[in-house]
């Protein structure tokens, strides 16, 4: 890592924070010595798995923004079940439709072989999802590190504390406030995330035939688009067929995603909440602004970033690094058992 960009990006951190760093330890440079090619063994996993899979970048962000959400940004997403642990992977915004997990279980196993024991889960779901954004043509930026990786997970929490697909604007609003988060800043830069990956016909149906019991599709929807996606997903067809977020450049991470609201083509009801809503003249402003400049995005999705990064980090001695990612170290079998008492 340059130096000088090191030191550009804590300072912008510190500042982000209001002067201090939370729980005082993430930094951007703390795997600079024990673990210095992180990122690029990362990014070279992304790499990889793009030729056979377009989305993974867009799966591999949304893995972060669903850790985050869920008592901080601790890895917890990533735990299977076992007799005392409730998976967050069968929550309802993530049972059947997050994705990735895999890769992630590629990306740990080469840096424990690189870096031993060294870098959390919850770190490396937080680079992954910088990588991601730039191998998609998006901004870069240095990650704030040293999140350690909790030792229990909570699908009820999940369950309250995901945004759904079909929230309105207020409960996105709340949704946002909640994990201390801008609820107009943060809520539009940060679902400029949808400007690349899929989502489920289950996700937007309601939209397309009874919208909220009125017998009618979703007034909001552009009439050919509302179409196509009529012939997509068909009332009572297979829930689970694959659509673009951005109907205008699928993989590219770029401003389309809010040009297409103001053309009333935002695929989610979240999406088109940002621009439809009666009297939501701050979040409008916002995707007028994004829209037509790239730049402006860039810049508040790298900030919104940052601080979604920064929700309730378990740092210094708490938590674990885990060996495993799916597994909390206590319940390892075998000889990495051997290594648990050293972390």
């Amino acid at each position: 890592m340059h130096l000088s960009k090191a030191i550009v990006a804590a300072f912008f951190f510190v500042v982000l924070l209001g002067g201090t760093l939370a729980h005082g330890q993430l930094t951007p440079t703390f795997y600079d010595r024990t673990c210095p090619n992180v990122s690029s063994i990362i990014s070279n996993v992304i790499t990889e798995t793009l030729v056979s899979d377009t989305r993974i970048g867009a799966s591999l962000i949304r893995l972060h923004f669903h850790d985050c959400f869920v008592n901080g940004c601790d890895g917890s997403l990533l735990l299977d079940n076992t007799d005392t642990i409730e998976s967050e992977k069968e929550a309802n915004g993530n049972n059947n439709s997050a994705r990735g997990f895999e890769v992630v279980d590629r990306m740990k196993a080469l840096l424990e072989s690189a870096c031993p024991t060294t870098v959390s889960c919850a770190d490396i779901l937080a680079i992954a999802a910088e990588e991601s954004v730039v191998l998609a043509g998006g901004p870069n930026w240095t990650v704030p590190l040293g999140r350690r990786d909790s030792t229990t997970a909570s699908r009820d929490a999940a369950n309250a504390f995901l945004p759904a697909p079909f929230f309105t604007l207020d409960q996105l609003r709340e949704s946002f406030t909640n994990v201390s988060l801008n609820n107009n800043s943060d809520l539009v830069a940060l679902s400029g995330a949808h400007t690349f990956g899929r989502a489920q016909c289950s996700t937007f149906v309601f939209r397309l035939y009874d919208f909220n019991g009125t017998g009618a599709p979703d007034s909001t929807i552009d009439p050919p688009f509302l179409e196509a996606l009529q012939k997509l997903c068909p009332e009572n067809g297979n829930g689970s067929v694959i659509t673009d977020l951005d109907v205008t450049t699928a993989d590219a991470f770029d401003s389309k995603y809010y040009s297409n609201l103001q053309c009333n083509r935002g695929l989610l009801q979240t999406d088109q909440e940002l621009f439809s809503t009666p009297g939501a003249d701050d979040v409008i402003a916002l995707v007028n602004a994004f829209s037509a400049n790239q730049t402006a995005f860039f810049e508040s999705f790298v900030e919104s970033m940052i601080r979604m990064g920064n929700i309730s980090p378990l740092t210094g001695t708490e938590g674990e690094i885990r060996l495993n990612c799916r597994v909390v170290n206590a319940n390892l079998a075998g000889p990495d058992s051997m290594l648990v008492s050293s972390i």
